[in-house]
């Protein structure tokens, strides 16, 4: 029979066991989740965090703010002037992502 000991755990952390473990005991479901989040730090990686995500997020951002740069300037230097309104939806869109940027 193996050895019991008590641990303490604050009320809320408690109501959210037993709203979650179902028919298995307290002891049990800590012991689950236990086994299945260090086995998941050794063995699965296939996920993303928050923080690697947003940092993406952003070097896309600056990637295509670098890239709708390059090409205006492309068209300034070959001296052909854009216009219409294509030109200017790019315009309002490169100081869109510029904004939201900084």
């Amino acid at each position: 029979m193996p050895e019991n000991k008590i641990l303490i755990v604050d009320s809320e952390i408690l109501r959210k066991i037993d709203e979650n473990r179902d028919d298995m005991s307290r002891s049990d479901f800590i012991g689950v989740l236990i086994d299945n989040q260090v086995g998941e730090q050794t063995t699965n990686n296939d996920y993303v965090s928050k923080q690697d995500f947003e940092q993406f997020a952003q070097g896309i951002k600056e990637l295509l703010r670098n890239f709708l740069e390059f090409f205006i300037s492309y068209g300034v230097e070959l001296g052909s002037q854009p216009n219409g309104h294509s030109f200017e939806e790019l315009t309002k869109k490169l100081q869109m992502l510029e904004k939201g940027h900084k």
